[in-house]
């Protein structure tokens, strides 16, 4: 089965596996998932990533929760293969007041849209949490 969204499906899976309670949860693996877990894990939404060394990497991944309920409020996937959002340096949202975090895809890699807007890079918005 191909996925035509991977970024959206392991979106889904880190919301099913909170809204289920699990402690980790587990995807195929990717570089550009990689990233994107990393800048959770920076942020504090997300655990522990680690990487199995097979022929088809699997990628697990350890959820936070606080009180008996997700650290991770919601998860919006922004831009889509459908449509793609760019958006430059000066339109990066803030997501609520600087309490979440909108995840960029720059020339420099990626990262969170206040680190974007810190370098002033803009790119395109991949997604949004909270």
């Amino acid at each position: 089965m191909s996925l035509q969204d991977p970024i959206s499906d392991m979106l889904v899976r880190i919301k099913n596996a909170q809204a289920v309670s699990k402690k980790t949860v587990s995807m195929p693996s990717s570089k550009h998932k990689l990233s994107i877990l990393k800048v959770l894990q920076d942020e504090g939404y997300i655990g522990e990533i680690s990487v199995t060394d097979d022929v088809k990497p699997v990628l697990s991944v350890g959820l936070k929760y606080y009180s008996d309920k997700p650290v991770i409020e919601t998860l919006k996937r922004i831009s889509r293969p459908g449509l793609r959002i760019y958006k430059n340096a000066s339109q990066l949202p803030v997501v609520k007041a600087g309490l979440g975090v909108a995840i960029i895809s720059t020339c420099r890699g990626v990262m969170s849209a206040q680190n974007a807007r810190s370098q002033n890079l803009g790119g395109e918005l991949l997604c949004i949490v909270d």
